[in-house]
């Protein structure tokens, strides 16, 4: 079965309507496309951005946003030939969509590009001072900045507005197709049963998606991207292409990470194969507690990992399976724990011999799980990995964000960052204010003031209602100029400092706060 040929022309389509613009390399748009992200000063940064600590000074031992990238993309890349290897899969991809291994392997090197400095702690807090301190209803996202990156910030060329990337791409980098309040209506936030990333955040109710992929801004952009695909995937659903890179972005994750802190000494094996192996030896009989019994056990070990339990059934009833749970924490206990954490890293040709066998076969074996589904349960994309494989991935990460995100100085580490960027926000946006110094802003800052303005002003005559939260009157007269001011601020402060690496935002804070004497540096560029 073959695609029409008016559907691979949409695929193929830029937002500016080239099918073959001057200056690509790449006789394939998709090809090319992929050459656009990979050439970009926005991709360039992520290797002095944050996995999950800075990876300044630690040389070979620790994964940054790059090389997170880069492995995505393999991954993503292989997961695409293997399902584009039988002819049912094939004709199954095609009335879905179509899946092309360029589009894949590009989105996953874009996936990352709004990617803050300092990792998730930064989208968290540029999330909250956006909302916050500059009435954005949006706020913060990484993945929505990554398409507002691709769609409206880097340029290819003079006059040039975004990488002008075709309709496939864009869409293959809505890993959450929706905006965080209203679009598209209904919301999938209303569904009965979420997808994944739509459901409000627990803490936070009230603040609309916890996982979103575009903002309003680009609201127009993912309409045009996506109606390459209508009527053939639900209006909330991931198109295969985005769907394969969200499944390689999760294999990566689970595993690399993993080797980073084994590396540098931080995952023990006596505190991870106590917690996994006490479950293991005593799951019936906690099982049986209530959750209020559960929460009152203290410190017992196991109990972390019987909640992980509980909230996948809760969560992913669709899939959450005891037995192959228990399946999945042995064979981690096997693999990672008795093969892998029982002898330290002493970076000897052997530990490196160690850490790339376990990196190797358990991305192998995650790859050969993968599957392709017609109908898909809403909390899975078409592309999704089988019941075992699905429940190692879970165990896995479980070990990364038990034995890693939750230690007391990672947080320590991590609030002085949260003083850092929200002393940066204040100062640029005293900066803007400041209209003695219109004339000596940074150029680039300048830039993405105007066309935040420019692009509020023209939903304030289009679309009114995106400016503000659901039930919420826009302000009028000064008062409205005002708010638009604002949120315009906002938007560019968030984007110039979106754009930064981790050394980039903390030597900027330095010149700003006048701690510094040094009037030229290479560490950033204004």
């Amino acid at each position: 079965m073959h695609q029409p040929e008016t559907d691979r022309t949409s695929r193929r389509s830029e937002r500016t309507g080239h099918l073959h613009p001057a200056g690509d390399l790449a006789a394939s748009p998709f090809r090319a496309d992929r050459d656009r992200v990979s050439s970009s000063a926005f991709f360039a940064r992520l290797g002095g951005v944050t996995q999950v600590v800075s990876p300044s000074g630690s040389g070979l031992l620790l994964h940054n946003r790059l090389t997170h990238s880069l492995k995505v993309a393999n991954v993503a890349r292989a997961l695409a030939e293997r399902l584009s290897a039988g002819r049912r899969e094939v004709e199954l991809l095609e009335r879905l969509g179509g899946c092309d291994v360029d589009v894949v392997e590009a989105a996953a090197l874009g996936h990352d590009l709004g990617h803050p400095p300092f990792g998730h702690l930064g989208e968290s807090v540029l999330d909250r001072l956006a909302r916050q301190r500059f009435d954005l209803p949006d706020g913060f996202e990484g993945n929505a900045q990554s398409f507002r990156i691709v769609s409206r910030i880097d340029v290819r060329g003079v006059g040039a507005e975004g990488l002008d990337l075709t309709a496939a791409v864009r869409a293959a980098l809505l890993k959450y197709p929706w905006t965080r309040l209203s679009r598209p209506q209904p919301h999938p936030r209303d569904m009965p049963s979420p997808p994944r990333g739509a459901s409000e955040p627990e803490d936070a109710p009230g603040t609309g998606s916890a996982k979103f992929s575009c903002y309003v801004t680009e609201l127009g952009d993912m309409r045009d991207c996506r109606a390459a695909f209508a009527g053939r995937i639900a209006e909330w659903q991931q198109t295969i292409e985005a769907s394969i890179m969200d499944t390689a972005d999760d294999i990566a994750y689970a595993i690399h990470d993993l080797e980073d802190f084994h590396r540098v000494g931080i995952l023990q094996h006596t505190t991870v194969s106590q917690e996994l192996t006490s479950w293991l030896g005593q799951f019936t009989e906690l099982a049986t507690l209530t959750d209020a019994e559960l929460a009152g056990s203290g410190q017992r070990q196991g109990r972390s990992l019987e909640w992980l339990r509980r909230r996948l059934h809760a969560k992913d009833s669709w899939i959450a399976d005891d037995e192959a749970f228990v399946s999945a924490v042995k064979k981690v206990v096997a693999n990672l724990v008795t093969k892998l954490l029982e002898v330290p890293f002493d970076r000897s040709k052997q530990a490196e011999q160690s850490v790339a066998a376990f990196s190797g076969e358990w991305t192998q074996r995650l790859v050969e799980g993968i599957e392709l589904h017609e109908h898909p349960t809403t909390r899975s994309g078409h592309v999704a990995l089988a019941v075992d494989q699905w429940h190692e991935v879970q165990v896995l990460k479980f070990v990364h964000r038990h034995f890693v995100l939750q230690r007391p100085d990672l947080a320590l580490h991590q609030r002085g960052q949260d003083r850092l960027l929200s002393k940066l926000v204040e100062a640029l946006d005293n900066w803007l204010i400041d209209r003695s110094e219109a004339a000596r802003l940074p150029h680039r800052l300048r830039d993405l003031f105007d066309g935040a303005r420019a692009e509020f002003e023209e939903l304030r005559a289009e679309e009114p209602e995106l400016l503000v939260r659901p039930g919420e009157a826009l302000p009028t007269g000064s008062e409205g100029e005002q708010h638009l001011e604002r949120m315009a601020r906002g938007r560019a402060v968030v984007d110039f400092i979106a754009s930064l690496t981790d050394d980039q935002a903390a030597a900027l804070l330095e010149a700003l706060s006048g701690r510094t004497t040094q009037l030229w540096s290479d560490t950033f560029v204004l």
